[in-house]
């Protein structure tokens, strides 16, 4: 009985220990989160591209290039300037975003400005080579940052492609400007 007896408390010990001994089935690590979250980005126009008034010395047509950051004008061919109204204009933009965030521009390749009345003749312009310059920049590019307060903007030029018997008269078009986070 003793035998009996030994025998059932070294069972009970050993299935105790049994259950201590298990193989771990399950982790746990503890891992980090977070998100970005960014402010939409506006675009406002505060003055349009205008390349003022100027003079068409003859019929074999020329440029006018019109700096990003200035409206001091040069010309090339039957074209040149003129004192009247009204006067050369960058277009200005204002950016809002996501503080110190960067951004691309996009600009078009060309645009075309037509003739307002006259239907006939050469009666459109393109207007080239766009150019932007962003605040406080001392060369041109197409990408910038927003500052801290999530506020930038800039200005454009290019070049307007004055064609050999340009009709006269008063020329409108529009184009589009892009910008959007890199």
């Amino acid at each position: 009985m003793k035998t009996n007896l030994l025998r059932f408390l070294t069972f009970i010990t050993l299935a105790g220990f049994a259950q201590n001994l298990m193989a771990q089935t399950s982790a746990t690590e503890t891992t980090d989160a977070g998100a970005v979250l960014i402010v939409a980005m506006t675009l406002t126009e505060t003055s349009p591209l205008h390349f003022g008034s100027n003079v068409l010395t003859s019929s074999a047509g020329g440029t006018v290039v019109l700096p990003s950051n200035s409206t001091t004008r040069t010309y090339t061919g039957g074209v040149a300037t003129s004192a009247a109204t009204p006067v050369a204009t960058n277009a200005a933009y204002d950016v809002t975003g996501t503080a110190l965030e960067t951004y691309a521009l996009t600009l078009p390749t060309s645009t075309t400005v037509t003739h307002t009345s006259v239907g006939t003749g050469v009666n459109t312009m393109t207007i080239t080579l766009m150019t932007a310059r962003f605040n406080g920049a001392s060369a041109d590019a197409v990408t910038s940052t927003l500052d801290a307060d999530g506020l930038d903007s800039f200005t454009l030029g290019g070049t307007l492609n004055v064609g050999a018997n340009q009709v006269g008269g008063v020329y409108a078009g529009t184009f589009d400007v892009t910008v959007d986070y890199n």
